[in-house]
């Protein structure tokens, strides 16, 4: 049974707006950013006819770690998890997608695509500003910005898509399928980690945390060196 049959089925009938009140559960609320994974992802699996199953398969690239890549996740099926979503750290709201053979569709937000929706959700834009870019407002201020938000991520779906996105051929270098590897017990902590993040010292297995090495982490400012 395809755990995604409902998702594909909804591809298939071109219900974007369905689609987007089933990515923001994942997401958490509703925004234009969201929206535009949502959009952009559909674009991508119906120009294409892919349809992920999770075993990479196929693939998909994000260019940053905003919203959009929610949507694009949820949608194409290509997610961190099942190691079929790449993530470069551009700070582009573009996406690609591409089979195994590494041509695909690479999607770009156009510079002024803003503009489509948010005449339709003007008082979106105040409120995005007061509650999330200058962190004041009061829970009043909150609720109707979750309220405006629906209405313009909706705005956004029922965009011409040909306003906000811009479509190229491209070609993609594919990794190889994700390896499997060994877990080792680490002798300080006790816990369980993945063979290749481990140091060794002086015959014992250290996890990086422990042993005080280096790693990387995602946040919402991208990948950091820790």
């Amino acid at each position: 049974m395809d755990p995604r049959r409902d998702i594909w089925d909804l591809i298939d009938r071109g219900d974007v707006e369905e689609l987007l009140h089933r990515a923001a559960v994942l997401h958490g609320h509703y925004c234009p950013g969201l929206a535009l994974g949502v959009k952009g992802g559909y674009e991508l699996v119906k120009r294409l006819d892919l349809k992920s199953e999770g075993m990479e398969d196929v693939l998909a690239v994000v260019e940053t770690n905003n919203c959009a890549s929610d949507g694009v996740q949820f949608v194409t099926g290509c997610s961190f998890g099942n190691n079929s979503l790449i993530f470069k750290d551009l700070g582009k709201t573009a996406f690609t997608l591409s089979d195994r053979d590494g041509k695909g569709l690479r999607a770009r937000v156009v510079n002024k695509a803003s503009e489509y929706w948010e005449e339709k959700a003007e008082e979106f834009s105040d409120l995005y500003e007061k509650v999330v870019d200058k962190r004041e407002g009061d829970e009043e201020d909150k609720e109707e910005l979750m309220s405006t938000s629906e209405k313009a991520s909706l705005a956004v779906i029922n965009t011409d898509v040909g306003k906000i996105f811009d479509f190229e051929d491209v070609e993609i270098k594919i990794p190889d399928y994700a390896p499997i590897h060994d877990s080792y017990i680490c002798d300080i902590c006790g816990e369980k980690v993945m063979a290749t993040r481990t140091v060794k010292k002086d015959g014992e297995i250290y996890c990086l945390e422990c042993a005080e090495e280096g790693y990387s982490k995602l946040t919402g400012y991208g990948i950091e060196r820790k």
